[in-house]
């Protein structure tokens, strides 16, 4: 994940993403770069357009939030159900034992 945070922080301050600017970030952070993760991070994100990906992620992340008022109120509108009676439970734990 750190590799990921590192190309980010690059495009967040507009620098080129590249092998030596993400171990540069890695280090800088106190974590040792593996060069073959970092070349994987930078041939994954050669044909991406992270701006539109940041843009898609942020609106599906929202969906949900937006989403979860609306499921809360509806629960307030029905209606409470009654739980069984100890007796009725008790009964019912009774035909488990023969």
């Amino acid at each position: 994940m750190e590799y990921v945070y590192a190309a980010m922080l690059l495009h967040s301050a507009k620098k080129e993403i590249t092998e030596s600017s993400v171990t540069a970030v890695l280090k800088g952070a106190g974590i040792e770069a593996d060069a073959s993760r970092v070349k994987a991070l930078i041939a994954s994100l050669k044909d991406l357009n992270i701006e539109e990906a940041i843009e898609k992620a942020s609106v599906v992340t929202a969906a949900p939030a937006a989403a979860a008022p609306a499921a809360h109120a509806e629960a307030k509108e029905e209606p409470e159900e009654k739980g069984k009676t100890e007796e009725e439970a008790a009964a019912g734990l009774g035909s488990l034992f023969g």
